[in-house]
Parts: C-alpha cells; structure tokens; sequence
C-alpha cells in the first residue's frame, strides 16, 4: 500500500485489524493514535505499530544474516572480520554474536509493568551519585508550585508516546531512563526520520544517549542539557536532570508546532 492509499485508509474512519495490517509507514500509525479517542481503536494502533516494528526489525536481521553468510561463503569472514582483525583477538566487550542476540532478545522484550518500580539496576545500585550538573532553562515549572502535578503530567505525556516502542516501560524519571531507550523512544516518536530505532542495542547505554540528544538537537533545536559521561557514571540519572531535560524537549515541541496544548507549556 502506497501513501496515497494509507491516507484514504486514515480518513475512511474506523479502522479495522485488516486495514491496519497493510500500513507499513510507522508516521501514519503514529499520526492515527495522535487522533484516535476510541479506547478500542487505539488498542488495534498500537498492536499494528508494533507488529510493524517487529517486522521490520526482523527483516533487517535476516539480510544481516544473508550478508553474513555472503561473506564467509567467499571465505572473508574464516577466522578475520572485515578490517582484517582475528577473531581471537576481539575484546571481550559483549560485542560478540552471542552478545548481539541477548542484545536483540533485550531490545525485543519490554519490561514487565509489574516489576517497573524495583528494576535491577536500581537494586544493585551502591549509594546515590550526585546529581548531574544541569543548566535549568528559562521557563521551566522545576520547583514551581505545581511542580506535583506538571511532573505526572510530563510523565503520563512521556508514557503515551513511547508506549508503542519495545524496550521501554517508563514509570518514574530516573530509572526507566538509564539504558537510554526511552530517551531515544521519545526523540524518534517525534523525528523518525533521524535514525532508525530498531537496531539501537539496549547495553550500548553511550550510543543511545548520543543518538538521541544529538538528534533532538539537530531536529528539534533542543540544548543538550545532560551530560553523557556524567550519565554513564551513575546506574541509574537523578530525576531532576532528567526531568529538566524532557520539560526543555517538550517546550522545543511546542514551539515548532510539533506539540498542540492550549495549557501552560510544563
């Protein structure tokens, strides 16, 4: 199905399974739940984006697969990788095929709701680090007298948007932000076009906190108010800094018209 085709099934109405099915643009899924109010239509959105992401992400590792074995069917890869490195002496970095498949395994299983409050890191965290030093922006409802409520607000919005995306389960703005996936959820829900969120590896906690604050800045005009090596250092962010940073995304939104709100921007 063409674009042409998928816009006529967005404006035909309700939609069914079978509809939703022959969508493969993860824009106009995304455009749909914006609008959708009916609780069992939005159900069916957000089961057919995440087929789609799986599809997709599926595909993408079958033709890694078929190069792969390309390759060392012409005899590139016996016993070297591509830039002539042996294979004995690669790092033991978790960068190997056994790692890459936990690494997709993870990425492919969101986390239980049940267990969000008491993540694993959180538990095996020493005592709290300091908070990271954060350039509070102008505006901002941080320490304001509904900071309560524009806090769960902010959180709710958070949810909803990344909802569809697997790998994240956001509950709080401290923990469910420490592998970088739901930075990088929230980042492409709004700017799909900046990189692809199905190959991003949910221990590559470095790479994702660049790719999504670079990409929110490029895309979004959003300063970069985190710091990543002061992020990779702690187990887990303090929720202020965090907290900040995604009240500045939001504003950033607002202002390019990306977010609609007739309230006061949190």
């Amino acid at each position: 199905m063409d674009g042409k085709e998928e816009e006529k099934v967005v404006a035909a109405g309700p939609v069914t399974q079978e509809q939703l099915a022959t969508i493969q643009d993860e824009q106009v899924l995304n455009d749909m739940l914006d609008k959708a109010v009916d609780f069992e239509e939005r159900r069916l959105i957000r089961a057919a984006l995440r087929e789609l992401m799986k599809r997709k992400r599926e595909q993408r590792d079958r033709e890694r697969a078929e190069r792969q074995q390309d390759l060392r069917q012409r005899g590139v890869c016996a016993g070297r990788g591509p830039a002539g490195q042996n294979a004995a002496q690669k790092p033991a970095n978790g960068s190997g095929s056994t790692q890459q498949h936990t690494n997709r395994a993870a990425l492919a299983k969101p986390p239980n709701p049940s267990s969000a409050g008491s993540s694993p890191q959180a538990s095996a965290s020493p005592a709290r680090s300091p908070a990271v030093g954060v350039r509070v922006p102008r505006g901002s409802a941080l320490g304001g007298p509904n900071t309560k409520d524009v806090k769960q607000m902010l959180l709710d919005w958070c949810r909803a948007k990344t909802e569809p995306y697997e790998g994240v389960n956001i509950q709080n703005f401290s923990s469910s932000w420490a592998d970088g996936l739901a930075f990088c959820a929230l980042v492409h829900r709004f700017f799909p076009e900046g990189f692809d969120y199905c190959t991003l590896d949910p221990y590559d906690r470095r790479a994702n906190f660049e790719k999504a604050f670079k990409t929110a800045e490029r895309l979004g005009d959003c300063a970069p108010l985190l710091d990543v090596d002061d992020l990779l250092r702690m187990r887990e962010p303090d929720w202020k800094c965090v907290y900040t940073y995604i009240q500045e995304f939001y504003r950033c939104l607002v202002e390019k018209g990306l977010v609609k709100t007739k309230k006061k921007t949190p």
